[in-house]
């Protein structure tokens, strides 16, 4: 992704820039503090846009994580947009210091990607994916059970742009990168509340993208 390289390259300008505009002119101690601050910036930068290469499982029972991150509710609700049955939701808190590239939690086809404009409440709120701003990918699994699919990207109280990669019609595989959501946000994933579905996580742990199993079809094992 073009972050990747451009937020890193602007900092280390920037520190050139100071260092050459402020040699001479400044008190050392003074060009000392502010390229410390930059090269903590610069450090940031490059840990936030890491892209860490990643072997996902290839299981046709497990719905993968689609983000780094903390699982902090889970939850029934009713789906009437896409899924059109009650639904089991998963929301995923991604601090500024977790990897925020977005992957398919199993090999889909995208059906349909809405965004919409909102607010920016802290994305720890599970009421933040009704009122941020967010991004839908309604997905349909290319596996049997044939079930439709919610990733919805959410901006939080730092995060202000969601980045979606791929397009309608796209086929992605489990674990596929689609996306990132830049400097803090909530990633929910949403499923029918089905018999033949277990939930492998709970509030409170961590999950790894396109690593973590969150839920398995049961009947997909038999």
């Amino acid at each position: 992704m073009p972050q990747v390289v451009v937020y890193p390259t602007a900092a280390a300008a920037l520190m050139i820039g100071v260092y050459a505009a402020g040699n001479g002119l400044a008190a050392r101690w003074i060009l000392i503090a502010i390229e410390a601050v930059l090269g903590a910036v610069l450090i940031w930068a490059l840990t936030f846009f890491r892209d860490p290469g990643r072997s996902c499982p290839q299981d046709s029972s497990l719905l993968l994580a689609p983000a780094d991150g903390k699982v902090t509710d889970i939850a029934k609700v009713q789906e009437s947009d896409f899924i059109g049955t009650e639904a089991i939701r998963i929301g995923i808190f991604l601090s500024i210091f977790n990897t925020h590239i977005n992957r398919a939690p199993c090999s889909v086809k995208v059906e349909k990607i809405t965004y919409k404009k909102g607010k920016y409440k802290n994305a720890l709120n599970p009421q933040s994916g009704r009122v941020n701003e967010s991004n839908d990918l309604w997905l349909v699994r290319t596996d049997a059970p044939a079930d439709k699919l919610i990733v919805r990207q959410i901006s939080g109280a730092i995060a202000r742009r969601i980045v979606c990669d791929t397009a309608v019609g796209a086929r992605l595989d489990g674990g596929e990168k689609f996306g990132m959501i830049k400097f803090g946000s909530r990633t929910e994933l949403y499923l029918p509340a089905r018999n033949d579905v277990q939930c492998l996580v709970e509030p409170g742990d961590k999950v790894k993208a396109g690593l973590t199993a969150m839920v398995r079809y049961d009947k997909c094992r038999e």
